[in-house]
């Protein structure tokens, strides 16, 4: 893993505002070579989903499992600007458990703000079935925005900032397509990463701007959680080095390296008390 990654650890501050806040916002982490790698990647596998799937070109498309797909998507997996800010969140015992690429296309003006895609919390029946009060963490999200959000009506998603420790929400009448006057647009600028807690109720919006609204979203968990896709990149595992083989689920034990891991099942954690110390290991 590069070194240089030793740069970017979790600051306190950024610590601070997501147990708070539940998410903080990275600009600058993608160059603009990158995201024009990035874009164009995107913009293959959007085209070849939505001819696959008839979607007509006004329609939202979120494409699961999609990092394969390009070696361009890949290298975000465990980007020196993120990653350690990863692991300073969650700890060493890490995994790829869900990714999916977002474009949501302009569509005609309405007057409204349009919150189609409803309020929720990530990952499903985990929120149905934690009985404690606020549930676990879990994991958590890290998006990567190749369109500018940084003014509403460009498909950002809401968030209800510090709704991470509620289970639930009173939303007007039941209604979780309703406005809620706590929530605030995500304003996330071109080539910018949103880190957020799985647990943040939050909601998709419609995209009045004149470009399509690109985001990738890479979903990192504790290892004992069973994936929520394919993750088909573990097929590459030959070609990658120990601390990406783990990223996609390795397991020098089998299922049982999953819960009570040896230092060959998560080879990460070795790497950061080689570089930083025990005392950088979480629990």
């Amino acid at each position: 893993m590069n070194p240089t990654c030793l740069d970017y650890c979790l600051t306190e501050a950024e610590h601070q505002q997501f147990e708070k806040d539940g998410y903080f916002i990275l600009e600058d982490v993608l160059s603009s070579d990158q995201i024009q790698r990035l874009s164009e990647a995107a913009d293959r596998v959007d085209a070849e989903e939505r001819a696959k799937r008839g979607l007509e070109p006004h329609a939202r498309l979120s494409v699961r499992d999609f990092i394969a797909r390009d070696a361009a998507f890949m290298e975000l997996v465990d980007w020196h600007k993120t990653f350690p800010k990863v692991w300073g969140i969650l700890g060493w015992n890490l995994q790829i458990y869900h990714s999916h690429l977002t474009m949501t296309p302009p569509q005609p003006t309405t007057n409204g703000r349009d919150l189609k895609f409803s309020w929720h919390q990530d990952s499903g029946r985990l929120n149905a079935e934690m009985e404690t009060n606020p549930r676990p963490r879990v994991s958590l999200k890290v998006a990567y925005f190749l369109t500018s959000t940084s003014e509403t009506g460009r498909g950002n998603f809401y968030i209800i900032p510090g709704s991470q420790l509620q289970n639930q929400i009173d939303f007007p009448n039941g209604d979780r397509k309703s406005e809620v006057k706590e929530s605030v647009p995500v304003l996330a600028p071109k080539g910018s990463a949103v880190f957020f807690d799985r647990r943040l109720w939050h909601s998709a919006s419609a995209n009045y701007w004149t470009q399509p609204r690109k985001v990738l979203f890479y979903g990192y968990s504790y290892r004992w959680l069973r994936p929520r896709d394919e993750v088909s990149s573990g097929k590459f595992w030959n070609d990658f080095d120990p601390i990406r083989r783990q990223l996609f689920g390795y397991s020098a034990q089998g299922g049982y390296g999953y819960t009570s891991p040896k230092d060959e099942d998560v080879p990460l954690r070795t790497w950061i008390a080689e570089h930083l110390g025990e005392e950088a290991l979480i629990p």
